[in-house]
């Protein structure tokens, strides 16, 4: 079979009304948290989000890296490499299924490992940080460490199952992928609501994010493992284990380190600022930060897209084809970033209001500059994705130190200052902006060459219409 990713305008859609959609299940079912969870459950529901993003960090780079590398096959690759990549000669290369099966094992059997050494973390360290937490909650310790419980056993079977998002990624299946995800946030919607009407609040929640969950893996092995493929893989013989491991565990263990450097620089504040500030302080930044985060989300939608077709056209040596994808996922951030950011601080209040919301957004200057360093955040995080596309990971070094930085600024600020949440919001800005912010983006305008025109001319085909330049 030769090989081919096909990602359009369709892809694209089918991405927005995903990310759409994992919004408005947001904006639906916050209310009912909103209006029903007293103050300090909303806390502990958002410590709570918090941990999930932890718990991935054990994946340690691993999926984007496997995803990466199941393109490069699907390119038509024949060797996968340490550092670097190698180039093939057309779009109709012919697939190395012998190879592709090799890479399959070796993501299940790193995944099985780390599913593992999650679950024992979680159940050991992460219930002494719940109990230490609950020792200034008043509410019922019995649902939240059911709650708890769920949330270990679904996250430790949502890591091992990692690998059907690697192979989804990498095979350029957005469309269905981003499909499975709509089918996945209406179930959790719907179970939800029901659940939190029901009374069972907490528990509702993790509830129904551990049912949403198991479906959505269960799609992805139909998605992934057609009957076709399947043939195709089960008539060869798979190269070892360790013909993949070795060459993709170097860059691996820096995308790891990278994003421990970002949980550290994001969300350190949340998990540190839970033990010196008060919960009802930390519920109302945790659900800033969230809107935020769902802002930055759509902006990223674009890019996120055609990562797949950027590392193809990397395979190719078409730069021209990835500086306008890089540029137009740029103006696509910068302007959602602005409409979203104009919504929430103008009307955000009022939204809350109107559902009667018992945790109320931080003021506006708090907002305002927390938008700003959240825009600065994804932008330089797209050009990261840019340079990773050459399989080379050159900020893993300045993304630990970020995180350090941020972390020793987050004693000082709350154990020596009376910054409160200002000092929450302003240390991820002032660790990123140090270098990270500026150096990335501009490693990749100047490896681009992108000139004035180049955004101009970039400008002018986002104005027009969404349609991708490279089909």
């Amino acid at each position: 079979m030769s090989s081919t990713i096909n990602i359009g305008r369709k892809d694209v859609l089918w991405n927005y009304a995903a990310t759409f959609l994992q919004i408005g299940v947001g904006v639906i079912l916050l209310p009912f948290i909103l209006r029903v969870f007293p103050q300090e459950t909303v806390a502990i529901w958002t410590i709570f989000t918090t941990i999930i993003a932890l718990a991935g960090l054990l994946d340690f780079g691993f999926n984007p890296s496997f995803a990466r590398n199941v393109s490069y096959v699907v390119s038509g690759v024949k060797e996968l490499k340490a550092t670097g990549y190698n180039t093939v000669e057309s779009n109709n290369s012919e697939i190395d299924y012998s190879l592709f099966k090799g890479l399959i094992n070796a993501m299940k059997w790193f995944y099985a490992r780390t599913a593992a050494i999650l679950f024992v973390l979680l159940a050991t360290a992460g219930t002494y940080y719940i109990h230490t937490v609950l020792k200034n909650y008043s509410g019922n310790h019995t649902e939240v460490y059911i709650a708890w419980a769920i949330l270990v056993a679904i996250n430790s079977y949502s890591l091992y199952t990692t690998h059907y998002d690697s192979l989804m990624q990498g095979k350029g299946l957005i469309k269905r992928s981003k499909q499975i995800q709509i089918i996945g946030q209406s179930v959790y919607l719907i179970v939800a609501v029901v659940l939190i009407l029901l009374h069972f609040n907490l528990i509702a929640v993790i509830s129904a994010q551990a049912l949403s969950i198991v479906i959505r893996r269960i799609l992805s092995y139909r998605a992934v493992y057609t009957s076709e493929f399947k043939k195709l893989i089960n008539n060869v013989t798979a190269r070892a284990k360790k013909d993949f491991i070795k060459p993709i565990l170097p860059n691996a263990v820096k995308v790891g380190l990278t994003g421990l450097g970002g949980f550290l620089v994001v969300r350190s504040s949340m998990i540190m600022g839970s033990l010196y500030l008060s919960l009802e302080t930390i519920a109302s930044y945790g659900i800033t930060v969230q809107i935020i985060s769902i802002i930055s989300s759509i902006a990223s939608v674009y890019f996120a897209t055609y990562q797949p077709k950027i590392v193809q056209h990397r395979t190719q040596n078409d730069t021209a084809a990835i500086k306008q994808l890089y540029l137009k996922g740029c103006m696509l951030l910068f302007g959602t970033f602005v409409l979203g950011g104009i919504v929430l601080v103008f009307l955000g209040d009022w939204a809350l209001d109107v559902v009667k919301s018992q945790t109320p957004l931080l003021p506006k200057s708090f907002i305002s500059v927390a938008l700003l360093i959240y825009l600065l955040e994804a932008n330089h995080t797209i050009a990261g994705g840019i340079l990773l596309t050459k399989n080379e990971v050159p900020f893993f070094k300045a993304s630990l130190f970020s995180g350090a930085l941020t972390v020793i600024l987050l004693l000082v600020f709350l154990n020596y200052t009376n910054l409160g949440v200002w000092g929450l919001i302003l240390v991820q800005g002032i660790a990123q902006g140090c270098y990270q912010n500026w150096k990335w983006p501009r490693e990749v305008i100047r490896e681009l060459y992108v000139k004035r025109n180049d955004i101009h001319e970039s400008l002018r085909r986002v104005k027009n219409n969404l349609k991708p330049d490279y089909d």
